[in-house]
């Protein structure tokens, strides 16, 4: 199976969570308010805000 080249991506994949991609001037990381940065939420499953890694992108201003 070919992946078409128009399918291709270096793009890390986005959360939910996530504001912007990593690398985005006015952007950085910071734990996820659903699971408190624990990845997982109080039921044991895991953070779908997140994708289980506890941190986000997060706006932080400028850019």
């Amino acid at each position: 199976m070919t992946i078409p080249p128009e399918k291709i991506t270096t793009e890390p994949p986005l959360n939910p969570g996530d504001e912007a991609t990593p690398g985005t001037p006015g952007a950085a990381e910071d734990l996820c308010e659903a699971c408190s940065g624990k990845g997982k939420l109080a039921t044991g499953s895991a953070c779908a805000q997140c994708g289980g890694t506890g941190r986000v992108m997060r706006g932080i201003g400028g850019g």
